[in-house]
């Protein structure tokens, strides 16, 4: 007997009905809501709560999709109370917001292609995946808000027992990029690359959070840090040289570091601080560590560092930058 070509099998699995319920998972519930009626059950307007959405990181829905879930409501509800409630300003709304959004997605980016490589190594079944993702997710909320508190406390102990130069943002900032990174991503495959980079960035933070400082953020190639000393950045930059130099599967880098006044906001660091670490990494020879004229002077005298004028460099913003190069003190 012939077989219906468009015939299903009846043993089949469900797909639509599988990734219906793989969101449903995933998103805490169904989408019952178009985003004006989100909108109105959060107390908000329309124009406001499109602000909120968007400095979030996602698309434009249109007005007649159902897009919405009951945790979406609630989530517009508590961002609206901590303004009314004069917890954030109304400007700071938005880059509240958008550093939120930044912030997650990267994470969720790397947790899918986690997921996504976990599933193609078990063979598990669709419904058998929707199933472990319905008992990972609730263990990485908990892991990521264990994380998140610890890294509060570590914030608000800093700042009340920092210094008068801590609480008026002195810090050193430090830049660590790898030597050569374009004419690598020209010889490495695809995952050759990618474990270059994970191996840098975990080396990076490792190094950093031993030497008492602080990763700002990772781009590629580079890795922002900062410490709350002179001599903190210095043990950073130094120890961060020293575990890549042992490392026969890791490029070497050039770090610059500077010293001063910076302006922390939502996460991240500015100012011409920054610009400064920036500039002496471009100009630092591999395997080596620039300072600028106020970190070298915060370091004077220090029993642990020694530290070399160099001749002055015109650079993009500075044209007398006078550059020092750090190493550890010679033992006598």
């Amino acid at each position: 007997m012939a077989t219906d070509p468009g015939a299903t099998d009846p043993g089949a699995p469900d797909l639509a009905a599988l990734a219906q319920d793989f969101e449903r998972t995933l998103l805490g519930g169904e989408r019952k809501f178009t985003r004006v009626q989100v909108s109105e059950r959060a107390g908000i307007s329309i124009q406001r709560a499109e602000r909120m959405w968007h400095a979030l990181g996602f698309a434009t829905v249109p007005d007649d999709e159902v897009a919405f879930t009951d945790d979406d409501v609630e989530a517009l509800r508590l961002v609206a109370a901590l303004e009314d409630d004069k917890f954030i300003e109304p400007e700071m709304e938005s880059s509240l917001a958008r550093k939120l959004g930044q912030t997650q997605s990267r994470l969720a980016s790397w947790q899918s292609a986690m997921f996504l490589d976990f599933l193609s190594s078990s063979n598990l079944s669709a419904d058998e995946a929707i199933e472990v993702a319905g008992l990972l997710l609730p263990a990485m909320e908990r892991l990521q808000t264990y994380v998140w508190r610890r890294h509060l406390a570590a914030a608000a102990g800093r700042s009340v027992a920092g210094s008068d130069e801590l609480a008026r943002g002195v810090r050193a900032v430090g830049f660590a990029d790898i030597v050569s990174y374009t004419r690598l991503t020209r010889r490495l495959t695809e995952a050759e690359l990618g474990e270059l980079i994970e191996r840098f960035e975990g080396t990076a933070a490792d190094v950093v959070a031993l030497n008492g400082g602080r990763v700002i953020k990772s781009i590629g190639d580079e890795v922002l840090f900062v410490a709350d000393t002179a001599a903190q950045g210095a043990a950073v930059a130094l120890a961060l040289q020293d575990a890549v130099n042992a490392d026969e599967g890791l490029p070497e880098l050039r770090i610059g570091l500077a010293y001063g006044t910076i302006l922390i906001r939502l996460g991240d660091v500015y100012g011409e601080v920054v610009n400064l670490a920036a500039r002496l990494t471009t100009e630092c020879k591999p395997g080596r560590v620039l300072a600028d004229r106020e970190l070298a002077a915060a370091l004077d005298g220090h029993p642990a560092y020694d530290l070399h004028r160099l001749r002055r460099v015109s650079v993009r913003g500075y044209r007398h930058l006078v550059p020092y190069a750090i190493q550890r003190a010679t033992t006598p």
